[in-house]
């Protein structure tokens, strides 16, 4: 007679609740963000000045500029703190020795031969790569905000308009940032990982 061996149930990945608040608040207020971000540029397109190309109502939050104004200075707050309370979270908890690229990430990908690993080491090296974008996106929007006050940023990306496209170009970085952070999660750990993001 021979034992009957039951078949192993796939764990199913779990987050803490500090992940699964920043992910949340964190998609909101860049969704609010970018829409509201879009609406201020169509009021003097970074690319061709008042005729330039001009991106349609419905990708854009606000309704005119000061509307637009309203949302993205408002939702800046939300991100921002958000970004903040976040860090000190996974270096508190050190979570973040799992989470950004060190030595081993880059053996790995030079050496490795296992898929699993090389996607890991991948997701470090794009999770850490967001970091000086968002700072990046953050100075220049401060500078955009305070210019008076803070004429410094302004001077340091060379005039107004310098200062414009970069803030503008940091918009499709975020973008992919968040495209090839939501496909490499899926490849290491399929839609469960993702949803374990979340709730």
């Amino acid at each position: 007679m021979t034992a009957t061996i039951p078949p192993k149930t796939p764990k199913i990945p779990t987050q803490a609740i500090g992940a699964k608040i920043f992910h949340s608040i964190n998609i909101i207020s860049l969704f609010l963000m970018l829409t509201s971000g879009l609406q201020i540029y169509n009021a003097n397109p970074v690319f061709g000045g008042r005729e330039g190309l001009h991106i349609p109502p419905i990708f854009t939050l606000g309704g005119w500029l000061a509307g637009g104004r309203h949302w993205h200075f408002a939702t800046m707050w939300l991100f921002s703190l958000n970004l903040l309370w976040y860090g000190f979270y996974i270096l508190i908890t050190r979570r973040w020795r799992h989470r950004f690229v060190g030595a081993n990430d880059i053996k790995a990908l030079q050496k490795s031969h296992n898929s699993q690993r090389l996607v890991y080491a991948w997701h470090r090296i794009v999770y850490t790569s967001i970091i000086p974008i968002l700072l990046l996106a953050l100075l220049t929007g401060i500078g955009m905000y305070k210019p008076a006050q803070f004429p410094w940023i302004v001077e340091m990306f060379g005039d107004w308009q310098g200062l414009r496209i970069i803030h503008f170009t940091s918009v499709p970085m975020v973008i992919i940032f968040a495209i090839a952070h939501f496909l490499l999660g899926r490849k290491a750990g399929g839609e469960k990982l993702i949803e374990s993001m979340f709730w």
